[in-house]
């Protein structure tokens, strides 16, 4: 019987051969593309008249493609060692691609060839004042420290890669113990992605393989990544690229919400908005429910520390529902509010799962974190955790996050946000108080953000519209007053470099008022006043 299956699937293979030799006589031309040479062979299981019997269709009759798929010949520009400012610009203009907007505005970028502390330098020698630390990531400044960049070299002379589920780079182990020893209670286990909107990704789904349950409670003034998963998370307006394809991920108001006030005392605050939550969990039924996920101290949606007792009221709320508590630090965490994470500010709070990523590496290289408490961290020694990519714990990326977190607690950073602290607040209320378009401000460590509104107390326009020309002609002054920031409308974040003096941090405010009495101007001559 062996015997014979030989002989059928032989003779099945030469009718194959024969039909795909009869074809490619028809189609000469086409002897590397027609479907008679995949009939040449044995086929998928043995079946070769699977594929012989497309030689009967009319696919003959569609158009072939005929577009040159060739490699191209590389300018030779790209062998030499400098290129002129023309030449990058031309490159830039015509082949790059902007995120999050039309890539128009590209032409308007400069070109950045250097940084050095906390500043910046274009292609034309034009000084720049690094205000956001680039998206809220460069916390060292544009200079790497030595054992920093001295750790990188090492790894990359000695391991320069070693996939993660195959193998075990000795920094991996040296880092996990000290994130292990840094965080506060049992948070021990830890995973390394890339960034921080993979952290979340990862973060979400282990929260619902640890309680078999789905929904994911998010807050609307929030930003988790831009990843499937995470960007279903966020609350803000990013979150229309991929809603139609997410589900399980409900929102609820954050203690500020854009539109209305919950009191006007921290205690009224937390009392309704926790209470309003409490009943939307019921609604919903927590066995439903299997985390809450919240950015710590809001980023992008504006800096908004939550009201005094609102992060411990949000642990009560999870600890009587058996829901997970995830804290998102992807931009807070490694001492942006002074601390090493931002909800070490509320008493007793410490999360089930942390995400941190951009002051992990300082953004000298991309990494991230997920943190869980060893409940989560034993359940998954015999459950597998259905997460991984290629450049997870890459070992190069691990090595800078090591040298990074040794750095800054070995050269005192924390100490630097924290004196700095008073000057930020001082800074603040200064603004609010000489300009018009400053409806507000907040700030904790070396993050702060201000509100900007028309003369009439409108906002200026809201997040993710088009900006009106008088929001443009600020960005333009920014940029021409040396200052370089990540500006979403209405917000305006002032969160410089962790390393930042406090000579360097009164001459970026006192750039950005430059900057604004331009805005005050043509705001109030747009309205006549």
């Amino acid at each position: 019987m062996f015997r014979g299956r030989i002989s059928r699937a032989a003779k099945a293979l030469a009718e194959g051969a024969q039909n795909a030799a009869q074809a490619q006589s028809q189609h000469p031309e086409r002897r590397m593309s027609t479907w008679g040479k995949l009939s040449s062979t044995a086929g998928a299981d043995g079946h070769p008249w699977v594929n012989a019997r497309y030689l009967g269709e009319n696919y003959d009759q569609l158009p072939m493609p005929s577009e040159d798929n060739g490699t191209g010949k590389p300018s030779e520009a790209h062998w030499r060692s400098e290129w002129s400012a023309a030449e990058l610009r031309d490159a830039a203009d015509e082949h790059v691609m902007l995120s999050w907007t039309a890539s128009n505005p590209v032409k308007a970028l400069p070109v950045i060839e250097r940084g050095e502390g906390v500043y910046l330098y274009d292609t034309h020698g034009k000084k720049y004042l690094d205000w956001t630390s680039q998206a809220v990531c460069v916390n060292l400044g544009h200079t790497v420290p030595d054992a920093v960049k001295q750790g990188i070299n090492d790894q990359l002379d000695s391991l320069p890669y070693v996939y993660g589920g195959l193998g075990l780079a000795p920094v991996r182990a040296k880092l996990a113990k000290l994130l292990a020893e840094i965080c506060p209670g049992d948070l021990n286990g830890f995973l390394f992605p890339s960034g921080g909107g993979e952290a979340n990704e990862a973060a979400i789904r282990l929260a619902r393989l640890y309680t078999r349950k789905h929904k994911i409670f998010t807050q609307y003034r929030s930003y988790h990544g831009s990843s499937a998963s995470s960007l279903g998370a966020t609350g803000d307006f990013r979150r229309k690229f991929a809603e139609s394809g997410q589900n399980g991920f409900v929102k609820f108001f954050n203690p500020q919400p854009s539109g209305f006030s919950w009191g006007t005392t921290d205690a009224s605050a937390t009392a309704r908005t926790l209470a309003c939550l409490e009943d939307q969990i019921l609604a919903e039924g927590p066995e439903t429910i299997a985390a809450i996920l919240v950015e710590s101290i809001v980023g992008a949606g504006g800096v908004l520390v939550p009201p005094e007792g609102y992060m411990e009221g949000l642990r009560s709320l999870c600890d009587k529902y058996e829901i997970l508590l995830i804290c998102d630090e992807v931009m807070v965490g490694f001492g942006r509010t002074g601390n090493f994470f931002g909800f070490q500010h509320f008493e007793g709070v410490i999360p089930d799962i942390v995400t941190s990523a951009k002051g992990l590496t300082a953004s000298f290289m991309p990494l991230s974190l997920v943190g869980v408490r060893q409940k989560i961290k034993d359940h998954f020694m015999t459950h597998p955790l259905g997460w991984g990519s290629t450049f997870h714990a890459h070992p190069v990326a691990l090595a800078c996050a090591y040298e990074t977190v040794k750095y800054v607690l070995k050269e005192n950073v924390l100490d630097n946000v924290k004196k700095l602290e008073p000057v930020m607040l001082e800074e603040l209320e200064r603004l609010v108080l000489r300009h018009d378009s400053v409806r507000q401000a907040r700030g904790v460590g070396l993050f702060g953000c201000v509100d900007l509104q028309t003369p009439l107390g409108q906002t200026v326009q809201r997040l993710g519209e088009p900006s009106p020309l008088a929001v443009q002609k600020l960005r333009q002054a920014m940029f021409e007053n040396g200052l370089f920031s990540l500006f979403r409308p209405p917000l305006l974040h002032c969160s410089p470099p962790l390393i930042i003096n406090e000579e360097q941090l009164r001459d970026g405010f006192g750039r950005l008022s430059k900057a604004l009495d331009t805005f005050d101007e043509m705001q109030n001559r747009d309205c006549g006043l």
